[in-house]
């Protein structure tokens, strides 16, 4: 299954120091990581939220990966605004797991600024 994940600057500093191969943990305040389940979905987030957020350095990335369908089938999909706004919610002592159940590297589709 591929999947999205918006980022901003600091999220893909740290993803690229694991050669794009594994998401970094949370931090304490962030007790899920939500990948998303379209690129509509991601390109909202990116663009309108990570550019206005000084955390994200006024950027966004659309992030796009592969994850191994029956490792993701463990989850449940959750609607949490419009039909389309969907997501995982991986609870963060989960993302170890999650990470090595991704396929191949995690690419950048789009960035806005």
């Amino acid at each position: 299954m591929t999947l999205y994940r918006p980022v901003g600057e600091q999220e893909l500093l740290l993803i690229a120091q694991s050669d794009y191969t594994a998401f970094p943990p949370r931090l304490p305040e962030q007790p899920i990581f939500y990948p998303v389940l379209n690129r509509r979905y991601a390109t909202e987030i990116a663009e309108r939220w990570n550019t206005r957020d000084p955390q994200s350095g006024y950027k966004g990335y659309i992030t796009s990966f592969e994850i191994d369908d029956d490792f993701i089938g463990r989850y449940e999909v959750q609607t949490v605004g419009r039909s389309y706004h969907q997501e995982y919610w991986i609870p963060a002592e989960e993302l170890d797991a999650f990470n090595e159940h991704i396929i191949g590297k995690i690419q950048v589709l789009q960035v806005f600024e």
